[in-house]
């Protein structure tokens, strides 16, 4: 960028120096914490007061919300202790019940990957209705919270990744951006910058809306309900394992796998697009989440319906994407091209490009 004068660029440098201060620099003064965190405190019986005055001294951002943070530590305590039981008394599901929780932990991931993420909100390629209905589904086995939710964070999380606005900010820590965000008020501008969101597309969804109108019948017969029935009378397995197995374990695994691209993929991996961003290259939570690890050409090419530059390498959810473009039922797929790649690398790769 060319300056008619030095007025002019240093009037420019002192504007990125404002919005880096009040988007990228850590909240550490104690009074700024203190104040969003009673923006967030609500309004309760006074006899909690001491409890809030506790995460107050701890120094919470926000304020947390009992009401989820206890029914996710309770799941996940079900979940290890359950796992525990199966082994002590040695009730180990059928090969099938195996195979079949990692075919709907499958399931469940395409409609986290290629329906919530790459279609509803990316728009990085068209489904037909047909396969609109199959992400509606696969979505529900998934068991999180309703599209439009999930779409909303999604889209601020990309806009303003990595700053007070981010509903999952790495900046806050591993555990925040893992599972903490949810068990926490969000942050006074996450609700700022999400009431300017662009929502328009998923609200004038008819598909999505009746979704989202029968939201937790859809969640408990393809999450829970049926998972359980169809290991007990397709071959006879123990209500028992079914349980254990299917709605305790596959779900917090898949749940997990989902929450790893927050937290893992924000921390630790390569940057071989842009160095400038916290998001990485992650093989790892490629491996579990469906190709989702590309985490660093994700958030520089956010529109690409490959997630990655690779098509095919650990990316499951690609490949099957391209099988329903072979049929017609996944059209209009966006990509970066190569000239584009390259020109990035150039400008924001790493170091050693230059």
């Amino acid at each position: 960028m060319a300056f008619s004068s030095v007025t002019k660029a240093k009037e420019y440098l002192k504007t990125i120096s404002k919005i880096y201060s009040n988007y990228y620099m850590q909240d550490d003064c104690s009074v700024e914490i203190s104040s969003v965190y009673e923006d967030t405190r609500p309004r309760e019986p006074e006899y909690l007061a001491p409890l809030r005055e506790w995460e107050k001294k701890m120094g919470f951002v926000t304020a947390i919300r009992w009401t989820s943070a206890i029914p996710i530590v309770i799941f996940h305590l079900i979940t290890a202790l359950s796992i525990v039981y199966s082994v002590i008394v040695g009730s180990i599901p059928k090969w099938q019940t195996f195979l079949f929780g990692y075919f709907m932990g499958q399931v469940a991931g395409f409609g986290v990957t290629a329906g919530a993420h790459r279609y509803w909100t990316h728009r990085s390629y068209k489904a037909t209705f047909p396969l609109q209905i199959i992400l509606i589904i696969c979505y529900s086995v998934a068991g999180q919270n309703n599209i439009y939710n999930w779409v909303r964070d999604h889209r601020i999380h990309h806009k303003f990744s990595e700053t007070s606005a981010d509903p999952h900010d790495a900046r806050r820590g591993f555990f925040f951006s893992h599972v903490g965000w949810l068990m926490m008020k969000k942050h006074p501008d996450v609700i700022r910058e999400g009431r300017k969101i662009s929502m328009r597309d998923i609200a004038n969804d008819p598909l999505v809306q009746f979704h989202t109108k029968y939201f937790d019948v859809f969640k408990f017969v393809f999450c829970f309900f049926l998972p359980t029935l169809i290991p007990v009378y397709g071959w006879h397995e123990t209500w028992t394992n079914a349980i254990l197995s299917q709605p305790i374990l596959r779900y917090a695994l898949s749940l997990n796998f989902t929450w790893s691209v927050n937290s893992f993929a924000h921390i630790w991996g390569n940057k071989p697009y842009d160095r400038h961003i916290r998001p990485a290259e992650n093989w790892g939570v490629s491996a579990v989440a469906m190709g989702e690890g590309w985490h660093n050409y994700h958030h520089t090419f956010p529109w690409d319906y490959k997630a990655s530059e690779l098509a095919y390498i650990n990316n499951i959810t690609t490949s099957l994407l391209n099988l329903f473009a072979k049929i017609g039922w996944a059209y209009d797929l966006k990509e970066a091209s190569p000239s584009l790649i390259k020109s990035v690398i150039n400008n924001r790769g790493p170091t050693h490009h230059h």
